[in-house]
């Protein structure tokens, strides 16, 4: 075979384009039977082949063998031969026992190492009149729009963040059809339900694990401070575990 038609054969494989199909020609595999008998050491120790596309290389040919050796062989076929009925015998039909009913065994749990049970968020003491605003915030959250500042999509320099727009000539100031919505006090929540965490919970602040006692657990939850370090906070999260506090923002 030519040197182009093993560089074809070989780019036909998966992951294998033309240079790299060169690259193996070049380094010895002239055949696509060389190649399948090449191990994973000597096509990685080529330039270029990562262990990685190499294995991926080497797989291609242990699926193609496997299909090939499931494949049902051929028989051939041999003339059926004819079956001789012979006259039923009636049997005694046995007396059927009571069947006995499995015994229950008591199902046993082996959790496996390195899982960790799952546990259920502390959630707060609500009054109905609370988690009815919380639903009604949520239903104005979803058809809030999205506020954009005036000609933010127009010059690089604007950023996307909200401002209020001014001008003699905005036409967005004035209200005009197609323009992006405006903040306005019609899409704002419920007041009862204004800075309250989504899950219903009044949001605290703490630095340390004396911040948390302060703390009720039925209405309120901790935050971490941004500030805090890793040894401070495990403190926190253990204080707050024996409290029965949530905390909003714990690390995992």
């Amino acid at each position: 075979m030519t040197r182009e038609d093993v560089v074809k054969g070989f780019s036909s494989l998966k992951g294998v384009g033309k240079a790299k199909a060169e690259l193996l020609y070049d380094s010895g595999f002239t055949s696509m039977a060389k190649l399948k008998k090449a191990t994973l050491s000597e096509l990685v120790a080529i330039k270029g082949i990562t262990e990685k596309s190499a294995q991926e290389l080497l797989d291609q040919f242990k699926d193609k063998k496997e299909a090939t050796e499931k494949e049902p062989k051929k028989t051939t076929s041999k003339p059926a031969l004819k079956k001789v009925e012979k006259p039923i015998e009636e049997k005694p039909v046995p007396k059927k026992k009571p069947e006995e009913k499995p015994k229950k065994e008591d199902k046993v749990e082996i959790a496996e190492e390195g899982e960790e049970e799952y546990k259920v968020k502390i959630k707060p003491e609500l009054d109905k009149e609370i988690k009815k605003k919380l639903q009604i915030r949520k239903q104005v959250k979803k058809r809030t729009p999205e506020f954009l500042r005036e000609e933010w999509f127009r010059y690089k320099k604007i950023s996307k963040q909200w401002r209020r727009p001014d001008g003699i000539t905005s036409k967005m100031r004035k209200n005009l059809k197609y323009r992006p919505s405006k903040v306005r006090v019609g899409f704002r929540g419920p007041r009862d339900t204004r800075d309250l965490h989504s899950s219903g919970f009044e949001e605290v602040f703490v630095y340390n694990a004396s911040d948390v006692e302060n703390i009720n657990p039925k209405t309120q939850a901790a935050r971490i401070g941004s500030s805090v370090g890793t040894r401070k906070r495990l403190e926190i999260e253990k204080k707050a575990d024996e409290l029965k506090i949530r905390i909003l923002n714990r690390s995992q």
